[in-house]
């Protein structure tokens, strides 16, 4: 667990947090929330009950905080995590590298599916990034 950032959430995630739980029957690990949407990474083992059968309980979510939501499963290792991120890119691959001063993740994704896994201005990649380093001491992260 990456010690040298403090997870905290103003009382607005707390709520959506509180509501998250509520409708999934999951636990919520982090939250974070951006322009376009909340993403909540639940416990190992909870995605597939938290999105629903066919993403029912997603969409649900979705109605309900009237912002897009972003489910992403949290595993022990950084790797497993970080393909859980990238998930819906059609992950290829997860390399994990020591570079002196930095420790850097490539995601190999789809060719097809680099420019969406990357985003608009690099939005996907500049959140992947944060979420990962929140759990993580990982400081850099690219798609390939």
């Amino acid at each position: 667990m990456n010690m040298t950032q403090e997870i905290t959430f103003t009382g607005e995630l707390l709520g959506y947090i509180r509501i998250f739980e509520q409708v999934t029957g999951t636990q919520v690990k982090d939250c974070l929330e951006t322009p376009d949407k909340i993403v909540f990474i639940v416990a190992p083992g909870q995605g597939s009950k938290a999105i629903g059968k066919r993403g029912e309980t997603a969409t649900k979510l979705r109605e309900l905080l009237k912002k897009n939501v972003q489910i992403i499963e949290f595993a022990e290792d950084p790797k497993i995590f970080l393909k859980n991120i990238f998930w819906p890119y059609g992950v290829q691959s997860v390399e994990i590298e020591d570079r002196g001063k930095i420790i850097h993740a490539t995601i190999t994704v789809k060719p097809e599916n680099k420019a969406r896994a990357i985003g608009k201005h690099g939005a996907n990649l500049d959140l992947a990034r944060r979420i990962v380093n929140r759990h993580f001491e990982i400081n850099s992260v690219s798609v390939a």
